[in-house]
């Protein structure tokens, strides 16, 4: 859907609403032609103006989702079940939410086709073999999609098929906010925010959903299928210890958006930073974030007759503002997932340390409140964000000196909210490499976690090895002595990991090697080549301090 947005402040006195933005796009269409929708993120029947324009003066609808092996194939070499890309729990959250729009489809006199192969071809072969004079999809500013895009849009041109599509993932369109800003992305949020300043279309009325739809046409010899189990693509069934408790589809997510918005107080006092990361059994925050990906369903109500509420950056409406600043610079900047070639981005040298890389992925590294993080990522696809922010200052600026897009390979892998732009922009942003400098300001993986849970009681649920370990040692349980350790079932270098590093020397370290890469890169001028940032690494490990190596050497990981 598309939601817009009025902002507001105790300065300027303006009010907030959401509603739906027409697209600016307005084509006349014969009567009686065939529209096809190509579904991909936008899997909803709310507020979705591509697939009410497709409904539109048309004969049949034909509604098509492309099931991608780049996306689903089973890839056995992966560090976890699932494809190249994409963990189960993605994949199966996926799945549902397929599953539910073919529901709401069925409902409305319609239902999915679900067709399999390259995206881009498979559509292109769609749009030759059936009456189609209309295609309709939402935009997309991924890369992946870009370029799929061109690809088909080509195709229809010189097939005189008309081509709808419309910004309806965001509240604002990232290539007026660019074009605002002089043809570069905005860097910070507030920036953002005045260039984005009232949408134009904020007075515009809230779109409803359809009451039906127009029958699917005639699909001749192409192979339909109806949506596929995860059995089906060839995984195996997904134990229910390993299952997310997060369910798919807009159903679940409407469903959830009404759970959140009914306690008026809550939202109108709601902010991100704070928040507690270690609640599970009711999460402190509103666990909207896997659906914005796919259904960004109209959010009129969050302040509807609440008479008070905090201000973006921290509200509610703040938060999808976040998300709109990141796509936006996402968008507008070249090879913003990965260092090499990103001009926002500090040229940093990274350790390449596999070893460390896998202790920390794979729950490992010895330090509880960060393990009990990355388990509660593998089983549920999701975990706060102050979570987040712990587990990826750890493996960055915090302790290990890992490069961020190891760890925003991990999280794109196994999040079920998993977002090209807000990934890599908070990977970005957490390491210290853009947006934020602030690099001595570090999340401790002990202290952290305790002021939130000092019983231990989320790193008792996500690692029960520790569950009989006093609470005086659960965030540091190799301060244990032995006695101690063997009442609590659970010895530390056998039954649980001795920490990979130690905290204190750690930290020490990526301050240093940090502070030299900035000054580094200041007095290049920001302009640091490949050459450049090979001999920064030969100084920094010539320049090593020579502490004794038992202080901050890796102890041997623990399988």
């Amino acid at each position: 859907m598309r939601v817009s947005l009025c902002l507001s402040s105790s300065s300027h006195n303006r009010f907030l609403r959401f509603c739906h933005r027409p697209s600016s796009q307005n084509p006349s269409m014969a009567s009686g032609s065939g529209s096809l929708v190509w579904f991909r993120k936008g899997l909803r029947i709310h507020d979705n103006p591509a697939l009410q324009h497709a409904a539109k003066e048309s004969e049949f609808v034909y509604p098509v989702f492309v099931i991608d092996p780049h996306f689903m194939k089973p890839d056995p070499n992966a560090f976890s079940p699932g494809s190249s890309r994409a963990g189960l729990n993605r994949i199966q959250f996926l799945l549902e939410s397929l599953m539910d729009l073919d529901s709401s489809l069925q409902k409305l006199g319609s239902r999915l086709l679900i067709l399999k192969g390259d995206p881009g071809e498979v559509i292109i072969r769609c749009l030759k073999k059936w009456d189609v004079k209309r295609l309709c999809f939402e935009h997309d500013t991924d890369l992946y999609y870009q370029a799929l895009d061109i690809k088909v849009k080509n195709y229809a041109s010189a097939s005189g098929i008309e081509v709808f599509s419309p910004v309806s993932h965001t509240l604002f369109d990232p290539a007026d906010i660019i074009q605002k800003n002089g043809g570069r992305p905005p860097l910070s949020y507030q920036s953002f925010l005045k260039l984005a300043g009232q949408p134009s279309w904020a007075s515009s009325p809230l779109s409803t959903m359809l009451s039906s739809l127009p029958p699917v046409g005639d699909v001749g010899a192409c192979e339909i299928s109806s949506v596929p189990t995860v059995q089906e693509l060839g995984y195996e069934e997904i134990g229910q210890d390993e299952l997310t408790p997060f369910r798919g589809g807009e159903s679940e997510a409407l469903k959830r958006l009404r759970e959140s918005i009914h306690n008026k107080e809550w939202v109108a006092n709601f902010e991100k930073p704070k928040g507690d990361p270690s609640a599970f059994l009711k999460p402190a925050t509103t666990v909207l974030s896997p659906y914005l990906k796919y259904f960004y369903q109209c959010l009129t109500d969050v302040y509807k007759n609440v008479k008070r509420h905090t201000s973006p950056p921290v509200s509610l409406v703040g938060q999808l503002l976040w998300r709109d600043f990141f796509y936006t610079v996402g968008f507008g900047t070249p090879n913003f997932d990965r260092m090499k070639g990103n001009r926002i981005c500090k040229q940093i040298p990274w350790n390449d340390d596999d070893e460390l890389l896998a202790a920390w992925r794979e729950a490992r590294t010895g330090y509880p409140w960060i393990d009990a993080i990355m388990v509660q990522l593998r089983k549920w696809g999701w975990m706060h964000h102050l979570a987040r922010h712990c587990v990826a200052c750890f493996l960055t600026r915090g302790d290990l000196f890992i490069h961020w897009e190891k760890g925003r390979d991990v999280f794109e892998r196994l999040l079920i909210d998993s977002d090209w732009a807000i990934n890599n922009g908070n990977w970005l942003w957490l390491s210290c490499s853009s947006f934020f400098y602030q690099y001595n300001r570090i999340y401790s993986p002990i202290s952290f976690g305790k002021k939130y849970d000092p019983n231990g009681n989320y790193i008792r649920h996500f690692l029960p090895i520790l569950k009989d370990m006093p609470k005086e040692y659960i965030y540091e349980p190799w301060k244990a002595p032995p006695s101690i350790q063997a009442r609590a079932k659970c010895i530390i270098g056998k039954d649980y990991p001795k920490p990979v590093v130690c905290h204190d020397s750690a930290i020490k370290e990526c301050k240093r090697k940090l502070a030299e890469a900035y000054a580094f890169d200041k007095r290049l001028g920001g302009s640091v080549t490949e050459e450049d940032l090979k001999k920064l690494r030969r100084k920094l490990e010539e320049d090593e301090n020579p502490e004794p190596k038992t202080s901050r050497t890796r102890q041997k990981l623990i399988g």
